[in-house]
């Protein structure tokens, strides 16, 4: 998959188009990007996504605390595998957001894309305000010359998933429903950097993942089944989101410990998918009796590993 960010780069192929931000590109997301990577295959069109980066709403909602499911990364990696020929990162500004309808079409779908054929739904807004909708866009298509495909209310709704849907669920810990929503695992990507050794004094190491991208939605805090693919490996482990209340913390870290699994991955920076929630983050007595509660969770973590493997 091309990725463009210079709208300028691109060749002159004729293309099929569709437009979002795509967060989380979910089951819903997965059914529309689906039909514009056999639409392009079929008619003979590359399939084109553009996206925006960064969210609208951070730029024209100076207030908004949205957090995203994916990095612009890991939306890259998703698309990529679901076999898109091209990913637009279009830089959202509010210059851009002030562009006209027309303008909008003209400059960047037929000029930029060269878009014989557009796939959108039934109740997209586009232009200055968001005050055009697909009826605009196919009056415009009319004019500039290409097709607009509707995806229709009951193909949208059938699938009854939504970014805001994933958010809460993964705020409210229920990573398996998230999972279900996403049709993949939800990862946390970062990389690994040292910690105050206090995992590893008490016989259960931890690898630190640092987060550098704030606007990244992080789970409810607590313990978490995770896997993750080291040198081709696939490894699993537990890992714990929180302030480790036991030892006084005094700020949220997300750490993961690796079932038999000793190699050096400091500044490696790793995919880590969350599987399965096994309980909130507690403040224990005593380094001893948290240290009995891990192995409590990994023996938790193991069984859950060994059924899960065995379907």
């Amino acid at each position: 998959m091309k990725t463009r960010r210079n709208l300028n780069t691109l060749n002159n192929q004729p293309t099929v188009v569709t437009i979002g931000t795509f967060d989380g590109v979910h089951v819903g997301h997965q059914k529309i990007i689906n039909r514009l990577i056999n639409t392009g295959k079929l008619e003979d069109l590359q399939s084109v996504i553009l996206t925006f980066f960064p969210h609208p709403r951070m730029v024209l909602q100076k207030d908004s605390n949205i957090k995203l499911i994916n990095t612009i990364d890991e939306r890259h990696n998703i698309l990529d595998e679901l076999g898109l020929d091209c990913l637009v990162i279009k830089k959202f500004t509010h210059e851009f957001s002030r562009l006209s309808a027309e303008d909008f079409v003209k400059q960047i779908l037929v000029e930029k894309l060269n878009a014989k054929k557009v796939i959108i739904g039934y109740d997209h807004r586009f232009g200055r305000n968001r005050n055009a909708d697909i009826n605009d866009l196919k009056a415009f298509g009319e004019t500039y010359d290409f097709e607009v495909e509707e995806i229709s209310a009951q193909d949208i709704n059938d699938v009854a998933v939504s970014s805001t849907k994933i958010r809460k669920a993964l705020l409210e810990g229920e990573i398996q429903k998230a999972n279900t929503f996403l049709g993949y695992n939800f990862m946390l990507t970062g990389k690994v950097t040292k910690g105050k050794g206090l995992g590893k004094q008490i016989g259960f190491p931890t690898a630190n993942i640092e987060i550098v991208e704030d606007y990244k939605i992080i789970p409810k805090q607590g313990s978490y089944i995770v896997n993750a693919l080291i040198n081709e490996t696939l490894v699993y482990g537990m890992m714990n989101i929180g302030m480790n209340p036991t030892v006084n913390g005094d700020k949220q870290t997300i750490e993961v410990h690796f079932f038999d699994f000793d190699a050096n991955i400091y500044e490696d920076t790793i995919q880590i998918d969350l599987l399965h929630r096994i309980r909130d983050e507690e403040k224990f007595e005593s380094i001893e009796v948290l240290k009995n509660q891990l192995k409590k969770d990994k023996a938790t973590a193991l069984e859950y590993i060994i059924n899960q493997n065995a379907k």
